[in-house]
């Protein structure tokens, strides 16, 4: 089933709201734990924004 224009861009804030609140949490564990921390907090984040990107593209919204 379809969703609507309204359900696709309401899905994709809280997707980006996840993705910078995951941007977020990485610098936090960077400045507070260490560079090493930040480096092992940053694949679930990347993985995290790239679906996002990857959702705007696939539903045509524009940045």
């Amino acid at each position: 089933m379809d969703k609507t224009r309204s359900q696709v861009l309401a899905e994709s804030a809280r997707k980006g709201v996840a993705a910078g609140v995951a941007t977020a949490a990485t610098v936090t564990a960077g400045v507070i734990i260490g560079w090493p921390a930040a480096v092992v907090a940053a694949v679930p984040t990347a993985l995290i924004g790239w679906r996002w990107w990857k959702h705007r593209a696939e539903n045509g919204i524009k940045f």
